[in-house]
């Protein structure tokens, strides 16, 4: 069957020398990066079409989704109507040239407020771009605003937040998971062609899952986070949440590279993302680690891991069984960089953090420094460790998440800022997929999930492929490949609301 999106392309026919008149433009925020970014290089669609689409429904839409905090849409038009005068000059700057992006609101922005979701800085406005916002504004991307998130990344349901919780569009009593919530709801919903979000634990990964979205989590390092609002300096991650793994390649391949502005940043060669996206899986090693990752899944979880099985067994050389070395976890480390960041503000101005916030960072506060060195060795001789499974096969596939989203959570009762914590949950808020996803933050490998299949109720699940360090193109071309093989990154929530 044809989709509207398919059905809007073909119309537009070969290219024209002045813009086609379209009867709805709102249907212009429903392609994807690759599908808007051809058209425009051809001049059949304007920038400031596409801009206008996409604020659009956010003007329609975001009142139920509560995705953005911020949409910035007189500077988003002004920069569209520059794109379009370039565009009209022929003078193209790549693949994001005119595509409407939002950002995670823990990434900073000159002149538009920056505020991790939190009262505390709620009012805060930085005066530079963090570097992954200078690398998209240079190669033409255009910035619609800020998205929603759990209180500064501390968390796997968006619904911790200052500016209200965010609602997932496969069902808006539920959560989308988090950190980086309000990014997959956004793109679920169509309200911008791509985003930008950061992942710690798998802040990009969960919401992806709940979503039926694509997020990728790069190698540790091969991003720059300079200009982000830390939550584990050792584990954050900055990567793109997209439509199609297409789109996650396309804007990998602008954000990547090394800074030597940030210390966390490492200098390893880049690759031609969306070219090797396409390369052959056929003669690629497949990977099972049945423990932990297999383990307790939720039962229609469970169905659709082994039917995307099926196919991932027809697509590659070899699909077998194999153990991972086991991961103390993240909070050794974790806990005390949350601590040490948050130390200005957590203990001269507690009632700006909401309160399971507040226990989380508090509980950094008696962190020991010999474990936290002790943990810093642990991932460093882990990361060693994971490398060497790679040595027999190419890539790893797990469940993304062992559940699916739930209800949105009530908040809790207020407790006095001063409160002893009862201890920290784990990053992730304690989400049903923060084991999963959490192995891979520490081992510091490119991770991606991409949607494999959704409830008997409509709530979406997703497939995790994970690959050695600095093979994110190995693992695009796998997920890539099952993509294509399957229909389940076509389907589109049912917002209820006519556009």
């Amino acid at each position: 069957m044809t989709t509207r999106r398919e059905f809007l392309i073909a119309g537009l026919g070969v290219a024209a020398s002045t813009w086609p008149s379209f009867g709805q433009a709102q249907d212009l925020a429903t392609l994807t990066i690759s599908e808007a970014s051809d058209l425009i290089r051809r001049r059949q669609i304007s920038p400031v079409d596409l801009v206008d689409a996409c604020v659009r429904r956010i003007d329609k839409y975001n009142a139920a989704l509560n995705a953005f905090i911020t949409i910035d849409r007189e500077r988003a038009l002004d920069t569209a109507r520059q794109l379009e005068r370039e565009q009209r000059r022929q003078a193209w700057r790549g693949p994001l040239h005119g595509i409407p992006i939002a950002l995670k609101d823990n990434i900073d922005t000159a002149g538009i407020r920056t505020t991790g979701g939190s009262a505390l800085f709620k009012d805060r406005i930085p005066d530079e771009d963090a570097h992954v916002v200078a690398k998209l504004k240079a190669a033409g991307a255009v910035i619609l605003g800020k998205l929603n998130l759990h209180e500064f990344a501390l968390g796997g349901t968006s619904a911790v937040t200052y500016f209200g919780p965010v609602h997932n569009p496969w069902a808006l009593d539920h959560h989308p998971g988090g950190s980086s919530g309000g990014n997959a709801a956004a793109v679920a919903a169509d309200l911008c062609l791509g985003t930008l979000g950061t992942d710690t634990g798998g802040s990009i990964r969960i919401p992806s899952s709940y979503c039926s979205v694509v997020g990728l989590k790069p190698t540790a390092g091969r991003v720059s986070n300079r200009g982000v609002i830390p939550n584990s300096w050792t584990f954050d991650t900055v990567g793109p949440m997209c439509k199609t793994v297409e789109d996650a390649a396309l804007m990998l391949a602008v954000i990547a590279g090394y800074d030597g502005l940030d210390p966390r940043s490492l200098d390893a060669p880049l690759t031609d993302y969306t070219r090797a996206m396409r390369m052959g899986v056929r003669k690629l090693r497949v990977g099972i680690p049945r423990t932990p990752f297999y383990n307790d899944l939720q039962p229609e979880v469970e169905a659709a891991m082994e039917a995307a099985l099926v196919v991932v067994r027809e697509l590659a050389n070899s699909v077998r069984e194999v153990q991972v070395p086991p991961s103390p976890g993240l909070g050794a480390v974790s806990n005390a960089e949350i601590y040490a960041y948050h130390l200005p503000w957590i203990t001269k101005m507690p009632e700006l953090y909401q309160e399971a916030t507040r226990r989380i960072v508090m509980g950094g506060a008696t962190a020991k420094p010999e474990t936290y060195i002790a943990g810093l060795r642990q991932v460093e001789l882990s990361r060693r460790e994971i490398a060497k499974v790679f040595a027999s096969i190419d890539v790893l596939i797990t469940p993304t998440t062992s559940g699916v989203t739930s209800l949105i959570p009530r908040p809790a009762a207020s407790a006095p800022a001063a409160a002893a914590p009862a201890g920290p949950p784990p990053p992730g808020g304690g989400a049903p997929g923060f084991r999963n996803t959490s192995y891979f933050s520490f081992y510091g490998l490119p991770a991606i999930s991409v949607p494999c299949g959704f409830t008997a109720s409509g709530l979406p699940i997703g497939l995790q492929i994970s690959g050695a360090p600095f093979a994110e193109s190995t693992v695009l071309a796998v997920a890539h490949a099952y993509e294509h093989a399957t229909q389940w990154h076509k389907r589109r929530p049912n917002l209820g609301l006519s556009v």
